[in-house]
């Protein structure tokens, strides 16, 4: 594939490609962020050349077909391609905004801090037995918001007493885990409230918890602030992030070598709505269209 070129007023400028890798765009974390990348590649004079890949071997085929373009970095949304081997034949510099396991350079917001800050909210409402959920079974080397979730627990001499696993990122997989939970634990003895690694998970939970009935009421604490959480069906209390300092960042670092290791963009703040409330609230809270109250 010939370098794409493109006159303009006689002359011949080189296209400049940034390359972003995701495992897919289902999920909305990854709508908004492609978007916001999209965004100020556009506002840099930069092309966006989107790989899209399912699994490692996928990626290595587009990416060898990719690199007969002039990519000057690439942008990657998913750990699932961390792989050092992967990773060693870059000719250039990459980024990821995720956590990741290898040397590559990373940026993520501060996942401890959220953690800490929700589990702070949830002892606030004076609820005893309190839970996690995680796409993945991390409990080996936990996660930082679970690290954070627990250390605020413990402050307070509470421990965690259940952590639920989805076996991925999907709701219907945070559905079906919260549902067998659900079935095998006794009423008395089930958690008060959870928290959920993602938005997703989270509305999973909830739909779960709606389906199953009996007057099962468990409080729900999402991450992310996907557009759906603000939404009458959800009202769900979570925390967001700053996407657009998120890659602001990214890109100083992968096209300036620019780093601002203690800016804004390591921030977020809670989004406090009804879903992280007990079943029995004062005032119009009763009448709200929340799933947990159903």
């Amino acid at each position: 594939m010939k370098n794409t070129l493109q006159e303009t007023q006689g002359k011949v400028v080189k296209a400049r490609f940034i390359g972003v890798v995701s495992a897919g765009l289902a999920n909305p974390h990854a709508q908004t962020m492609l978007d916001e990348i999209t965004r100020q590649l556009n506002a840099r004079g930069y092309l966006t050349l989107l790989l899209n890949a399912d699994a490692q071997d996928c990626y290595a085929t587009l990416r060898q077909k990719a690199e007969q373009l002039p990519v000057e970095g690439w942008v990657y949304l998913s750990n699932r391609f961390d792989d050092a081997a992967i990773l060693d034949h870059h000719a250039v510099s990459s980024i990821y905004l995720c956590h990741t396991q290898t040397t590559s350079e990373s940026i993520s917001p501060d996942d401890y801090a959220a953690g800490f800050a929700i589990g702070n909210l949830l002892l606030e409402q004076q609820y005893q037995r309190l839970g996690f959920m995680q796409s993945h079974n991390t409990l080996s080397s936990p996660s930082k918001q679970m690290q954070g979730y627990i250390a605020s627990l413990n402050a307070a001499d509470k421990m965690l007493k259940v952590v639920l696993t989805a076996e991925g990122y999907e709701r219907e997989q945070a559905y079906q885990a919260m549902m067998t939970y659900l079935k095998k634990t006794r009423a008395a003895e089930r958690i008060e409230a959870l928290y959920c690694e993602n938005d997703l998970l989270a509305f999973g939970a909830m739909q779960a918890i709606r389906d199953f009935g009996q007057g099962t009421h468990i409080a729900i604490v999402g991450c992310g602030d996907v557009d759906e959480a603000r939404s009458s069906t959800w009202h769900l209390t979570t925390w967001t992030q700053r996407v657009d300092l998120l890659v602001t960042e990214a890109l100083n670092r992968l096209l300036e070598q620019r780093a601002d290791e203690q800016g804004a963009w390591r921030q977020g703040e809670l989004q406090i709505r009804h879903s992280h409330l007990g079943k029995e609230v004062l005032g119009e809270m009763t009448k709200c269209g929340c799933a947990s109250r159903h």
